[in-house]
């Protein structure tokens, strides 16, 4: 497994920005897909955007497409999340997942998934 801490979570006004960050260590980074997900309370985690291990591919939940957008920095171990024009539905914990196999171009399943921050909060207030 692979050890992931998240930042840059805090409180953010409806149309506003903010840019997650996830640092990666304890495996080999630049080799395995990377995935947000979100839980907001009283729901169910659910799917923002992954990433490949290459970087080369991106996927998007409907709810965020165009407006947020996932990248990664395989040199600092790090994937990030740029969420721009937020909403108030935005507001939920938010968590890097590291994909389990290697070379992956990215999934939308949480069982895909084996190593997870411990999450950071993101509140949009309207």
């Amino acid at each position: 497994q692979v050890q992931l801490v998240e930042s840059g979570g805090g409180l953010v006004q409806t149309g506003g920005s903010r840019r997650l960050s996830c640092v990666a260590s304890g495996r080999t980074f630049s080799t395995y897909a990377m995935g947000w997900f979100r839980q907001a309370p009283g729901k169910e985690r659910e799917f923002v955007a992954t990433i490949s291990w290459s970087g080369g591919s991106t996927y998007y939940a409907d709810s965020v497409k165009g407006r947020f957008t996932i990248s990664r920095d395989n040199a600092k171990n790090t994937v990030y999340l740029q969420m721009n024009s937020l909403k108030p539905e935005d507001t939920a914990v938010y968590y890097c997942a590291a994909h389990r196999n290697m070379f992956s171009s990215g999934s939308y399943r949480l069982p895909d998934y084996d190593s997870w921050g411990q999450g950071t909060q993101i509140t949009v207030s309207s």
